[in-house]
């Protein structure tokens, strides 16, 4: 085989090396920044859900206490 031969088949082999590296870590961004978005949404639900339960709780105590007396 011929140097130019080689070079033929190494020059796009390394070409589509360099381009897909690229494109996963492109495509590595932006799945981060989907799970941080994800992460965050989940977070507020959760602070949501919890000042839901201490509503609920307050209340709760409230009709007990009024059963009382």
């Amino acid at each position: 085989m011929e140097f130019s031969e080689v070079l033929t088949i190494l020059l796009p082999i390394a070409a589509m090396f360099l381009w897909n590296r690229t494109e996963a870590n492109a495509d590595r961004r932006d799945m981060n920044q989907k799970i941080d978005a994800h992460m965050k949404e989940n977070k507020d639900l959760i602070t949501a859900i919890q000042m839901e339960i201490k509503d609920f709780h307050g209340r709760l105590c409230a009709i007990e206490e009024r059963n009382k007396k």
